[in-house]
């Protein structure tokens, strides 16, 4: 059985990179969400639970075993030494887990959906990389809209932590141009011919 092409798709928050995913998703393509598997493993994957206690402390979890989501916003988020070290927990996990989902698969490729991407070396082990890309200004007001709860301070740092659109395209394989007068499912279409050749 062939292993299917592991393919990465990306973009900054906002950039629109989850309904670009939902289109390949309709046409038929398994997509892994590597941010909702890095919350499912960091509430049930018991080393990884451990390391981030080892380091962070047992208020790192709440009394009944979830991640204490206030606690690591405080305390870890706003330090990029703790960033990178969480991180480097985290993303190993996500790396297997996404390993042994992709090898079930029996589609041509398989989309690895992840915000952080490039920043963390993570194209290294995959065939392709789709960005998504969209105008900074356009994706401050869809996250303000969508994300009630975080202030623009909040989403400026989210943003700094991210590469910029334009090192990303330079990088990735494809890019999806997702502004206003820009169409997305001709674009999708365009790349999914060229991955299932």
């Amino acid at each position: 059985m062939n292993k299917p092409k592991r393919v990465g798709i990306t973009g900054g928050i906002g950039s629109g990179k989850s309904t670009v995913a939902k289109i390949f998703e309709i046409l038929g393509i398994p997509i892994y969400h590597a941010d909702d598997r890095a919350k499912f493993l960091m509430n049930h994957n018991p080393a990884v639970k451990a390391q981030i206690q080892a380091h962070f402390g047992k208020e790192s979890y709440l009394e009944q075993g979830t991640i204490n989501r206030e606690f690591l916003a405080k305390t870890v988020f706003s330090d990029p030494e703790k960033v990178k070290l969480i991180n480097g927990i985290v993303h190993p996990a996500v790396g297997q887990d996404f390993e042994n989902w992709a090898n079930q698969q029996t589609s041509p490729y398989v989309l690895k959906e992840a915000a952080l991407l490039f920043e963390i070396g993570g194209e290294e082990k995959l065939d392709a990389v789709i960005t998504v890309s969209s105008p900074l200004k356009i994706r401050i007001n869809r996250i303000l809209l969508r994300d009630t709860h975080r202030t623009l301070e909040q989403v400026n740092q989210i943003i700094d932590q991210q590469l910029p659109d334009e090192i990303k395209n330079e990088k990735a394989d494809f890019v999806i141009k997702n502004k206003d007068n820009t169409l997305l499912i001709p674009q999708v279409l365009a790349i999914h011919q060229k991955l299932t050749l």
